[in-house]
C-alpha cells in the first residue's frame, strides 16, 4: 500500500470495536515478514493510478485508494474548495454535489411543531435522508437524529474541516447500520497539513463575513514540532450571525410574517490533536474536538395565532446543541503471516441537545417546554489488511471487528404540559443499542482489473428501560447479513469501467420504536410498535470514470430496491371522536424504488494568457416510487445541472457559477395516502436559475505561507426561488410560502493568513 499523510491515513479506521476484541487481534497478529513479490503488483497499480489521479478516498473501501478505483460514486471536496467558493456549512456544500441536498427551513417552530427546529436538518443523497445517511467525523459515528427536541445533524464545524468525502449507494457491508442512502465523512485538520518543509511551527487564522444571515466567523489553527515523535495542532473557531435570510416581504409580528424570525446565532468549535510516532512501524493519534452551536429566537410569526380558540401574545425559542468527542487511533505496520498492517481506534462521544420553547396567552397560563436530549457513544474497531499473491493475481484483504454501544434518553419538563400529561416525562424511554460487526473484504487484483468481494455480519440489540415512560417500551434485537460486490475495469490507459451490487439495513431508532404521545382533549395518540423491522436495501450501479491530461469525468447510472421503510407518524386507527382517538405508529411500508442518472467533469485548456482556464460541470436526476401504491417519492429531489468556468492566475483565481434547478412537476408529487384527509394541492417550486461569482486574491506570499483574500457574490442576479427540500409538504395556497424562499443576492468575504 503507498505510504500517506498521516492525516490522511487514519481516519476511516476509527469506527467500532471492543477493548477485548483489540487484545485478540494484537495478540493473534506475531508471525513472519509479507513476502515483497505478494505486494509489488498492486503497489505498482496503486502508484501508477495516483499519477492519473491523485485524490485519495478512504471512506468507500475501508482502505486508501484512488478516486478511479473506488467502484461507486465518490466525492472528495479539499479545504481549498471550501475556502474558494466561501462554502461554509454542509447547506452550502452540497449544492455542489450532484444528487445530494441539505434541507434548511426557516425557523418558525411552535410548542407542538417542527418546523425549521433542526437548522441544516442533514443530507439527502438520491433522495434518501436523514438517520438513512450515515455521517462519520474522523471515523466516529456523528449523532442521530430525534424527532422531539431541537436535535440536528449539523453538528460539525466547517472551521475545524480540511476533507470531505461523500460515498453514494448503501455501506452496511463495511460499516453496518445506517448509511442506506450513503456515507459523508468529515476529516478535521491535522498537524502535518501545517508541518511540510521542515517547520516546526505552523498554522494558518482566517476573518470571514456570512451575508445571507450576517454573520462573522472567525478561526485560528496552531500545530507544531514538539520533538522527532510528537507532534501537536491547536484549533479553534467561533460564530456570530443572525437568521438565513430569505425573500419574504412581511414584516409584522403576526401568522402572516414572511421575513425571518429575528434570530442570534452563536457557534463555537476546539479541536485539539496530539501525534506521537515512536518508531517507523507505529503511529498513536489522539484527539479532543468540541463543537457548540446555539440559537435564541424571537418567534414573531407566532404572534396573535389562535389555537383551539386561545391567542398567541409573544412566542420566544432557544436551542442548544453541544458535542464532545475524545478518540484515539493507531496504526501499526506488523511482521505477520496474517496481517501487514492493524488499524485500531477508541472514542467516546456526548451529544446534548436543548430547545427550550416559551409563550404567553390570552386569558390563559404561559406554556414553557424545555426538551432535552442525550446520545452517548463508545465504539471502538480492529481492521488488519494483507497483501496476497496467488498466481498471476494479487489480493489486499481486509477484515476486522467492530462494536458500539449507544445510549439515548428524551426529558421534556417545563410548565403548563399538554392536556392529560403531567411533567417531567419522557417521549421515548431510556435505550440503549449495543451493536457488533464482523466484515471481510478481499481485493482481487488482475491485469487491468479488479473484483472487490465483501461481506458483513451484525448483531445488534435494542434494550428499552420502562423507568418514567407512560408507554409500553418495546425491546428488538437481531442480526443481518450484508454482502457486496464491486469491479473495475480499465479498458484503457485514460477510461475505467466500474460497477457495484451493494445491500443495506437501518435498525429502527429510539424515537421509532418506542415513541409514545397522548392528547385526550383532542382525541389523538402516537404509540410504540414494537413489530417494527429494519429497513432494507439493495443497490446496482454502474458507471465510467475517466482522467486525461486536460480532462476528468465521470458518470453513473443507479437503481435502489428498498423493503420495509420506515414512516413516521403514520395514522393507523381512529376516528378523532371521543371513546375513538386517533392511533399514530411508525409503520414499516412496502417496497420503493430509486432510479437516477449523475455525471460530473472539467476541462481544462491550455495555458491562456500564463494562466489555466477550466470548465466544471455536474449533473444529477432521479426518479422514485412506492411500490405499494405506486406513488412517488417526495423526498427524491428535482433535477439539478451545475455548470462553471474557472480562471486561476499564480496569484489570484476568478469563477463564475451556474446551477439550474428543475421544477418540481405535480406527478412527482404522492396524493395523501389517508383517504379521510381532505384533499390538497401541493406548492411546486418553478425552474430556478441562479450564478455565483467567487475569486481568490494572494495579496502577500512569503516564506512560511501567504495571506489570501477570498470574496463571493451568491445568486448574483438576486433570483427569487424555492428549493423543493425546503417547501416539500407545503400547500400552493399557504400566504407565508416566501417565508420558506432562499436569500437573495449575497455576499462573503474571507481573509485568510497562513504561517
Amino acid at each position: 500500500m503507498t505510504p500517506h499523510q498521516a492525516h490522511k491515513g487514519l481516519g476511516p479506521w476509527a469506527m467500532r470495536c471492543t477493548p477485548l476484541a483489540l487484545a485478540a487481534a494484537c495478540s493473534l497478529l506475531s508471525g513472519s515478514a509479507l513476502a515483497q513479490a505478494a505486494a509489488a503488483p498492486l503497489q505498482e497499480k496503486q502508484q501508477a493510478d495516483e499519477k492519473e489521479l491523485p485524490s485519495v478516498v478512504v471512506t468507500g473501501t475501508r482502505s486508501e485508494r484512488t478516486l478511479r478505483e473506488v467502484p461507486a460514486s465518490a466525492q472528495v471536496v479539499e479545504e481549498q474548495a471550501l475556502e474558494e467558493r466561501q462554502l461554509g456549512d454542509i447547506r452550502e456544500l452540497a449544492e455542489t454535489v450532484p444528487g445530494v441536498t441539505v434541507e434548511r427551513r426557516s425557523n418558525r417552530m411552535t410548542i407542538n411543531s417542527r418546523d425549521g427546529r433542526s437548522g441544516n436538518a442533514g443530507f439527502n443523497i438520491r433522495g434518501l435522508e436523514g438517520n438513512r445517511v450515515l455521517m462519520l467525523v474522523d471515523g466516529v459515528r456523528m449523532p442521530r437524529g430525534y424527532s422531539f427536541g431541537a436535535s440536528s445533524r449539523d453538528n460539525v464545524d466547517f472551521g475545524l474541516v480540511e476533507r470531505v468525502e461523500i460515498i453514494k449507494g448503501p455501506s452496511s457491508a463495511l460499516y453496518g447500520s445506517d448509511g442506506i442512502g450513503g456515507v459523508v465523512q468529515f476529516f478535521t485538520r491535522s498537524p502535518a497539513s501545517y508541518l511540510g518543509g521542515g517547520k516546526t511551527l505552523g498554522g494558518q487564522a482566517g476573518l470571514g463575513y456570512e451575508g445571507d444571515s450576517r454573520a462573522v466567523r472567525a478561526s485560528a489553527t496552531v500545530a507544531g514540532q514538539a520533538s522527532e515523535s510528537v507532534q501537536w495542532l491547536l484549533s479553534g473557531s467561533a460564530l456570530k450571525g443572525h437568521a438565513l435570510d430569505n425573500r419574504g416581504s412581511n414584516d409584522s409580528a403576526s401568522a402572516l410574517r414572511t421575513k425571518p424570525n429575528p434570530e442570534d446565532t452563536r457557534d463555537a468549535a476546539l479541536l485539539g490533536k496530539l501525534v506521537w510516532q515512536p518508531n517507523a512501524a507505529q503511529r498513536h493519534t489522539f484527539s479532543a474536538e468540541y463543537v457548540s452551536k446555539r440559537d435564541d429566537l424571537q418567534l414573531l410569526s407566532q404572534y396573535g395565532s389562535v389555537s383551539r380558540g386561545v391567542t398567541t401574545l409573544t412566542a420566544s425559542g432557544k436551542t442548544d446543541n453541544q458535542r464532545r468527542r475524545l478518540s484515539w487511533q493507531g496504526q501499526f505496520e506488523l511482521d505477520s503471516p496474517v496481517a501487514d498492517s492493524l488499524r485500531t481506534s477508541l472514542a467516546y462521544q456526548r451529544l446534548r441537545s436543548l430547545e427550550h420553547f416559551e409563550n404567553t396567552r390570552e386569558r390563559q397560563p404561559a406554556q414553557v417546554r424545555d426538551t432535552l436530549d442525550h446520545e452517548n457513544l463508545l465504539q471502538a474497531s480492529v481492521q488488519a489488511e494483507k497483501l496476497l499473491r496467488t498466481g498471476a493475481l494479487a489480493h489486499k484483504l481486509a477484515y476486522g471487528l467492530d462494536g458500539a454501544r449507544t445510549e439515548a434518553d428524551n426529558l421534556q419538563t417545563g410548565m403548563t404540559p399538554p392536556a392529560g400529561e403531567t411533567f417531567p416525562l419522557k417521549r421515548f424511554p431510556d435505550t440503549t443499542e449495543t451493536a457488533i460487526g464482523l466484515y471481510v473484504q478481499d481485493e482481487i487484483i488482475g491485469n487491468g482489473w479488479s473484483l472487490i468481494p465483501g461481506l458483513r455480519w451484525d448483531r445488534y440489540r435494542i434494550a428499552a428501560s420502562a423507568k418514567g415512560f407512560a408507554g409500553v417500551a418495546a425491546n428488538r434485537s437481531g442480526s443481518a447479513l450484508s454482502p457486496r460486490l464491486g469491479a473495475t475495469l480499465d479498458v484503457t490507459p485514460d477510461w475505467t469501467l466500474y460497477g457495484q451490487w451493494a445491500t443495506g439495513f437501518r435498525t429502527p431508532g429510539a424515537d421509532q420504536l418506542n415513541r409514545f404521545f397522548e392528547n385526550p382533549i383532542g382525541h389523538y395518540m402516537t404509540v410504540p410498535n414494537p413489530n417494527l423491522k429494519p429497513e432494507k436495501a439493495q443497490h446496482l450501479e454502474l458507471g465510467v470514470k475517466g482522467q486525461g491530461e486536460r480532462w476528468r469525468l465521470e458518470a453513473a447510472a443507479f437503481h435502489g430496491r428498498y423493503r420495509d421503510f420506515i414512516l413516521d407518524n403514520q395514522r393507523v386507527a381512529g376516528t378523532g371522536r371521543p371513546g375513538d382517538p386517533l392511533v399514530f405508529q411508525a409503520i414499516n411500508t412496502g417496497r420503493a424504488s430509486i432510479s437516477g442518472f449523475e455525471l460530473a467533469g472539467e476541462y481544462r485548456l491550455p495555458q491562456v494568457a500564463g494562466g489555466e482556464l477550466s470548465f466544471p460541470a455536474a449533473f444529477g436526476m432521479a426518479r422514485g416510487r412506492n411500490k405499494a401504491d405506486n406513488q412517488p417519492i417526495d423526498s427524491v429531489q428535482p433535477a439539478r445541472l451545475n455548470l462553471g468556468v474557472r480562471y486561476a492566475q499564480p496569484a489570484w483565481m476568478v469563477r463564475l457559477d451556474m446551477t439550474h434547478r428543475w421544477a418540481k412537476k405535480a406527478g412527482d408529487v404522492a396524493r395523501a395516502s389517508d383517504p379521510r384527509a381532505a384533499p390538497t394541492v401541493p406548492f411546486l417550486p418553478a425552474a430556478a436559475t441562479t450564478f455565483d461569482l467567487s475569486g481568490q486574491w494572494r495579496l502577500l506570499r512569503h516564506a512560511r505561507g501567504d495571506v489570501r483574500l477570498n470574496a463571493a457574490v451568491h445568486n448574483l442576479t438576486d433570483r427569487k426561488y424555492w428549493r423543493w427540500s425546503d417547501v416539500r409538504g407545503l400547500t400552493a395556497d399557504l400566504p407565508t410560502i416566501d417565508a420558506y424562499s432562499q436569500p437573495g443576492r449575497k455576499f462573503s468575504l474571507s481573509v485568510v493568513a497562513s504561517f
